[in-house]
Formats: C-alpha cells, structure tokens, sequence
C-alpha cells in the first residue's frame, strides 16, 4: 500500500526510574532509527512517545521514598526525557500520562465502550487492607517466601531469589501498608471480553501478519490465540491513575494497560490538531517499537480495544526486540546491575554516537544478546574508528596533502575499471541499506555502512596516492590519477554521511560541518550520487571522527557496575532485617510459636522416599519437580532447592519426607509433601537423609 503517511510510536517508559541501555536497544533507538530515516526520505512522519505514570510501580516507589505519587513522575520524567535527548532520540513529542489531555482522552475512550456495552461488569474477592481500607495489588502483598523464606517477599515477586509469586503462595501474607493480616473482600470491575475478539484477531494476525511480522513477534501471538483468550479486567482499585469516569466508581482507576496505549494517542492529540488523520485514516501507516515483553499489549489487548471502539488504524507493524543483558545476566534494576542512559552521557560525554553504534551492531533484534564493556572497547576501536573514522580521516588527510584542500577533478574520460566499481559500490550501498531500514533490520543496514567505508579503504590502499606523488616530479605526472581517486573517495564520505545519518546523527552533523555543507545534502534522494561536493570547493582541514576508549574507561565501568551490585544487595539484605525485626515487633502473627506436646509432634508423618525424577519447573528458577517412591505410591513434590542442586545429582537419593501435608498447588502442579532440609552457615541445603539406607515407606521416629 502507497502509505500517505507514517506514525510511529515507542514504548512508554515507566516513570519510576531512569532508562537503561537495555531500553535504548529494545525498542528506542531502533524507532530513532527508522524515523530519522523517514525524515531523509521527505516522509510525513510523526514521532511519538512520554512517559507512563501510573500503574503499582510509581506508587511502589513513592512508598519506597516515602514521597507522592506526583512526586516519583515528576522526578523521574525530567531524567527519562532528558536521557533521550542525550542520545538524539528525536521524539516529535515526549508527553506524560498524567496530562490533562491524556485523562480526557482515556476516559472518552473507555466511556465509548462502556456505552456500546463492551465490558462486562464482575464482582470478585481481592485481598483488602482493613486498616487502611484499601483493596491492594499484588505489590502491596508481602509474605513469607514458600522457596526461599525470605519474610518480606512480594504478592508477585520474591527480590532474594527471584521467584514469581501470587499472593495465594505466600506464607502469612499480610499488607505492606499497615503490616496488618489480609481479609478478602467483593469488589468490582469491568472486564473486556478479549475472547470475543479472537476470530477478529486469528484473521488479521495469523493469516494476515505471518510473512510480516518478525517471528518472535508472530509467534508469541499465536501462542496466545491458539491458548485462547479470556476476559481482562480494564479497572483497579487505587487512588492513582486515571479515574473510572463512571457513576459509583469512587476509588477506581483505569488498568494501566488501558490508559498507556490510549497516551499515543493523547500526545498526538497534543502534538497537532490533525491527529485524526494520524490514527483514523487508511493510509496512514502506524509502526509501534516495543521490548518482547510488551508484545502482547500492543498485539492483542490494545488492537481489540481499537476495533471495539472503531474508527483506528491498526498498527502495520509491531517490529519488537529481544532483551539485552549485560555481562552475562540479566538487567536487574533492585540488583542496580544496568548501565543507566544518564549515567553513561555523564562518563562519556560527546559518545554518544559509539553507544548508539555498538547497541545496533550488537542488537537483539532476534534473541537476547550480550552488552559488555570490552566489546564496546573493540567495537568502538576496531569497527567504528578503525574502519570509517579511519577511511575520513585518510581521505581529509591525503586531499589536504595531494589536492590543496580543494575538491579535486574527476577526469570523467580516465576513470578505470577499479573507480566504476567503487561508485557502483556507492550506488548500491544506498539500496541496500535502504531495503534493510524498510525491513527492519537496521543491524544489517549499519553493516551495510561500515561495509562502505570498508570498500572506501581498500579502494584508497589499492590506488595508493602518496605513492604516486613520492617527488613533486611524480606527482606532477600523476596528477590526474590522484584526482580520480581523491574525488572519489571524497564523494564517498559524503555518502556515508547520508547513509549514517539515521544511526549516527551526531557523526552526520560533523562531517556535514568538516566538508561545509548544509544538512540538507543528508536527504536520502542525494546519497548514490558521486557529485555531491563540487570541484574546487574548499574543505576543512582533517579532525577525527571518534576517539579510541581506553583500558581504564572499560575497567572503571565494571567496577561501577560491581560497586553497584555489592550496595544494592546489601540494601535489600538491610531492608529486609529491618522489615522483618518491624514484623516482630508490631505483628502478632511474628510471635513465638507455642511448646507442642509429643502427641502434637505425633501428627507429622515422616516417610523415607526416593527420588526417582527430578525436572526444573517452568519459568521458576528455584522450584524441582520431584517424583518420589514412597514404597506404597509415587508422589510428585515440588520442592524450592534448584539453586542447591541439579536434577541430575539427586537422583536415586533418599530424602526424608513429610508425607502428610496438605496438598498445595505451585506454579500449577499440586505438591503431596515436603522434603526435610538442613541449611548449612554458608547456607547451603542439606538433605535430612536416612543415616543408613531404608525400604521406601519406613516411618522416621
């Protein structure tokens, strides 16, 4: 389709904390990418993004600080938007949830569809903090942890091992508000049907999106499809976000996953009085850059909200990324192991342009890859530098010295068979990374430049210039050789500039600066062309493009980020003591357990077993599914000890088992029993085993 024009839209960040590179690599500078290119192309393109500031995490982090709310997005907004800036992000607008006009906009929105009758209303049991009166989200649960006993574990999230939690695994759960016991108690809410719309959504995803979309876009979608969708609910219990704009709905906001996606559409709104030709009209091309974790949002829950309300585009593309870690594991921002935006402008100031080069060389554009200091170093150094820093440099260098500063002749009538080729190259290079921008694979399209900028070296070390002019007699002689091949290599780095310019716009800048000309020669309808500098025209003189990062800069950065590490753990190793001790002393529930009496102790029923099977459980770090022969059965447990052992090595082990505990369901499978463990000083688990080796079934006295 001839798309008239283009709307492209980022991900809105979390204002509860400043951007990581991880973000910039998932979704930002691929958009920035995209969108500058757009620009070259003369394209009617809008960019947007700002910055989400509802949901648990703000009122998370409030709590933490003991601040509001407004507080927390106020703070933290300022340092996102900056932080972008900083790294030439350039949004045509940066707005925020909390504006006015974001407020109209969602409650227009979800009042559309509560009048056309597509919500339906449900009561449900939540858990509620009688003393604050409060229903509480999953973030404002905590309890003991059933894996690792840590007391101050999440409703939805344990921070000492990992694990994900639901309030109900919790042992003594109680509210981090008041610390008090939790009651359930009936609330409302409205739900949106998203199972009505799975016909809707199998037609335009699965067989319309399959040769489109990236596969692991593509294919998280249709696990979700093929899974089959339920109704969600579109409303929380809070006093933070957008209100319910209904009658009766005191205390109730909209679902964060709601009002987010509605605020690209509030910023356009902001942005131009033509926002409806934006999002309401066919030929408008909608892209939406997002991480792999928020695919299903902008894939399946906001399109639905689109065709129930009717009237949108839907987006033509969702190109996600995979995550980046960083050395070896995983971002973690309650670990403090990332590399924040604003932090890395403030050690490397006027880098800007080798972080946005290693993290498109490096992109997990189709799986989860690896940010390390030292290949930043080597790629800054050996691709970025040595190869086209080091192709301008040369070719400013020679020209000054060969040329007179001046753009020298091409002598159309003597260009050899290695010169056609070279502007071939150039030719290409631009169709090339023109079909790699259109598709998406902006790593291919920088590739394509550094590729170039390869060709351009070779060329130049080929054609050997300061050989030809070794004596001003030779040189004189040669004249029209070192002409050709100055011209050419001159026209070539004026292509590299247009053909940079979307990855690398600080570079693009300066090297318009250093050959004199407007940025406007960056539009892309001139690169390919090798008559982009006129001849005799005056250049400046050489200055390199980009500095080499140094050894200690590589080392410093990793102590930082152990630094880091070491003060976070500890924080949360503080924090927790400190919560627990607080526990103590204010729950009752904390008191000492009362002396049992031998009969009480009679009614645990200690069994040897074998472990016949052991297996990691889905997506829970620290869970083993066991299959043990307790002599008359074999019972499956799941049991929290895969930090302390593989599956493998506690094969064929005897273990000593509460044989029985009620059953309890974890992580979905339903656990009969619970293995006895010690734990060491260093912490490490032991197995209470038989001292000998027992018949499976014998009872433990």
């Amino acid at each position: 389709m001839d798309y008239k024009r283009h709307l492209v839209t980022a991900a809105l960040p979390y204002a509860n904390g400043p951007v990581h590179i991880g973000h910039l690599a998932g979704c930002y500078l691929p958009a920035d990418i995209y969108v500058r290119y757009q620009r070259a192309q003369k394209r009617d393109v809008k960019f947007i993004c700002g910055s989400d500031e509802h949901g648990v995490p703000i009122t998370i982090r409030a709590m933490r600080e003991g601040v509001t709310p407004q507080d927390v997005v106020d703070k933290y907004n300022t340092i996102i938007k900056d932080s972008f800036a900083g790294m030439g992000i350039s949004f045509d607008i940066y707005s925020r949830t909390s504006n006015k006009i974001h407020q109209e906009t969602s409650q227009a929105f979800f009042k559309k569809l509560y009048d056309d009758g597509a919500f339906e209303e449900r009561e449900s049991e939540q858990y509620y903090d009688a003393e604050k009166d409060v229903f509480l989200a999953d973030r404002y649960i905590i309890g003991t942890c059933p894996n690792c006993a840590n007391p101050n574990a999440y409703g939805d999230q344990c921070e000492k091992c990992g694990s994900t939690l639901s309030p109900e695994q919790l042992i003594e759960p109680r509210s981090a508000l008041s610390n008090s016991p939790l009651v359930k108690k009936a609330t409302t809410h409205w739900y949106f049907p998203l199972n009505k719309y799975e016909d809707f959504l199998k037609e335009w995803i699965v067989e319309g999106k399959k040769d489109e979309w990236k596969s692991n876009v593509y294919g998280q979608c249709k696990s979700w499809l093929d899974s089959g969708l339920q109704p969600r609910a579109m409303t929380r219990d809070s006093s933070w976000g957008v209100p319910v704009p209904l009658p009766g709905a005191k205390g109730k906001v909209l679902y964060v996953w709601f009002d987010a996606p509605i605020g690209y559409i509030s910023a356009t709104k902001e942005l131009t009085a033509q926002w409806s030709d934006y999002w309401c009209k066919e030929d408008t091309k909608l892209v939406h850059f997002i991480g792999k974790d928020n695919i299903v949002f902008h894939c399946i829950i906001f399109p639905a909200m689109l065709k129930a309300h009717g009237g949108f585009v839907l987006p033509e593309n969702v190109p996600a990324n995979e995550f980046l870690n960083i050395e070896g594991e995983k971002v973690s921002t309650s670990r403090n192991w990332a590399v924040w935006v604003d932090e890395y402008i403030k050690d490397f100031p006027d880098q800007q342009d080798a972080l946005r080069y290693v993290l498109c060389a490096n992109a997990p554009e189709s799986k989860d890859n690896d940010f390390t200091w030292k290949d930043f170093q080597d790629r800054v150094n050996n691709e970025l530098s040595a190869v086209l820093g080091n192709f301008e440099n040369r070719a400013f260098v020679l020209m000054h010295k060969l040329c007179k500063g001046r753009v020298p002749a091409l002598h159309a009538d003597e260009i050899n068979d290695m010169d056609k080729a070279l502007m071939a190259d150039i030719r290409d290079a631009k169709t090339k990374v023109e079909n790699a921008i259109e598709s998406y694979k902006f790593r291919e399209g920088l590739a394509e430049v550094i590729d170039l900028a390869r060709k351009g070296n070779k060329y130049l070390q080929d054609n050997a210039p300061w050989s030809l002019a070794k004596t001003p007699e030779l040189q004189e002689a040669n004249q029209k050789r070192i002409d050709i091949c100055m011209h050419l290599c001159l026209q070539l780095t004026a292509n590299l500039a247009i053909l940079l310019n979307p990855f690398l716009p600080f570079t693009a800048g300066k090297m318009c600066k250093k050959m004199k000309v407007v940025e406007r020669m960056l539009e892309w309808e001139n690169a390919g062309r090798i008559d982009l500098l006129k001849v005799n025209y005056p250049l400046l003189p050489p200055e390199l493009l980009f500095r080499k990062i140094e050894d200690e800069e590589v080392a410093t950065q990793v102590q930082k980020l152990q630094d880091n590490l070491k003060k976070a753990t500890q924080a949360i190793v503080e924090n927790s003591t400190a919560a627990a001790v607080k526990a103590e002393q204010e729950t009752p529930l904390a008191a000492p357990k009362a002396t049992i009496t031998f009969d009480d102790f009679a009614k645990i029923d200690l069994r040897v077993g074998t472990i016949l099977k052991a297996e990691k459980v889905e997506k829970a770090d620290k869970l083993l599914k066991l299959e043990v022969d307790m002599g008359t059965e074999v019972r499956t447990i799941v049991s929290g000890i895969a930090m302390h052992f593989s599956p493998e090595e506690i094969i064929g082990k005897q273990v000593s088992v509460v044989a029985n505990l009620a059953p309890r369901k974890m992580r979905g499978i339903e656990s009969n029993g619970m293995i006895l463990m010690a734990q060491n000083a260093d912490g490490k688990l032991i197995f209470v085993s038989p001292l000998a080796t027992a018949d499976n079934g014998s009872e433990v006295k």
